[in-house]
């Protein structure tokens, strides 16, 4: 195997035509230099120079290599110094996928602040649910991922047949429910809260049982949102009415404030949509849902990758 300190010897002693001024030039000795050139040709498998007298001839594999050498040497040198402004967070690329309501409020601050720090770093930005945000994770198409899941949550995760198969690839390890190959960066804990129209005969109440819902329409949020609002629902006795199912927040809100439904909703996604017509009431029993940031172990130890994980922390902390 060719190593570059080697050509950088045969360089020195082509330009310089002996090998003592070879190590003149590169600070060592002409043994040293000897021993190089025998190492390279060891490598290459035939002589690179012809040693006559005081001079020395480049022999026509010598000619070659030396050629070669000069945009091998470049290369390396321009890889080393863009390894060290990776490294320095002078550059890098975070590519990080995150679900919609966590795109609005925790990304846009921490990617704020980490432009402010380390302006050399960029940052790509995709939407996904999990459990898709979390296998594009595995599969490489991603660095970080937002994610969630609801507290003792178990199996599937919506109503509609889609959920059976996110449940089964949870269960094999495929989908969100083991993490155990990760790196998890919790980021904080979401409460679903009830939205109701303004002048819904609950608007006022600062407590509602999900039970007092049960002969409410309902708009349900994503899958997975979904999925746990029927769960809730049928543990306190009754299956929600769903009459319409957007993944859109915002178009969740309008349909409770024109009065065609209740909802439950995460607070996180509340934050990022100023609805008017809807009012928000405390439902019991409480449901959380926990945010995570996730990586892969390697990619944990890239300084661009710490330093985006270490920001978002910082953004869910205010």
């Amino acid at each position: 195997m060719i190593e570059a300190r080697h050509l950088r010897v045969l360089r020195a002693v082509a330009a310089t035509g002996s090998f003592s001024a070879a190590g003149r030039e590169l600070g060592c000795t002409q043994p040293a230099v000897s021993q190089q050139i025998k190492a390279l040709e060891s490598s290459v498998g035939t002589p690179l120079l012809v040693r006559g007298g005081r001079e020395m001839r480049l022999t026509q594999s010598g000619e070659a290599l030396v050629r070669h050498a000069a945009g091998i040497l470049a290369g390396l040198t321009a890889a080393e110094e863009e390894v060290a402004a990776i490294a320095g967070l002078r550059a890098g690329r975070v590519r990080l996928v995150s679900f919609p309501s966590g795109s609005s409020t925790l990304v846009p601050t921490a990617l704020a602040a980490l432009r402010a720090a380390h302006p050399g770093t960029r940052v790509s930005l995709e939407e996904a649910e999990p459990p898709r945000s979390v296998e594009m994770l595995r599969e490489g198409d991603c660095d970080i991922a937002l994610a969630f899941r609801y507290e003792g949550a178990t199996g599937p995760e919506d109503g509609d047949g889609k959920g059976e198969r996110e449940g089964e690839r949870e269960r094999e390890g495929e989908g969100d429910g083991e993490w155990n190959d990760l790196v998890v960066r919790p980021l904080l804990t979401d409460r679903l809260v009830g939205l109701v129209p303004e002048g819904h005969r609950l608007a006022r109440t600062r407590s509602v049982g999900i039970g007092e819902l049960a002969g409410e329409p309902w708009i349900a949020g994503c899958p997975r949102c979904r999925g746990q609002l029927v769960r809730v629902c049928e543990s306190a006795g009754f299956t929600p009415r769903i009459d319409f199912a957007t993944d859109d927040y915002p178009a969740v809100v309008g349909l409770v404030a024109a009065g065609l439904g209740v909802a439950v909703l995460p607070e996180l996604a509340i934050e990022s949509v100023r609805g008017k017509g809807v009012r928000t009431v405390t439902v019991e029993p409480v449901v959380r849902r926990e945010i995570v940031a996730l990586t892969l172990p390697d990619l944990a130890r890239v300084p661009a990758v710490a330093a985006t994980l270490d920001r978002l922390a910082e953004a869910a902390a205010r």
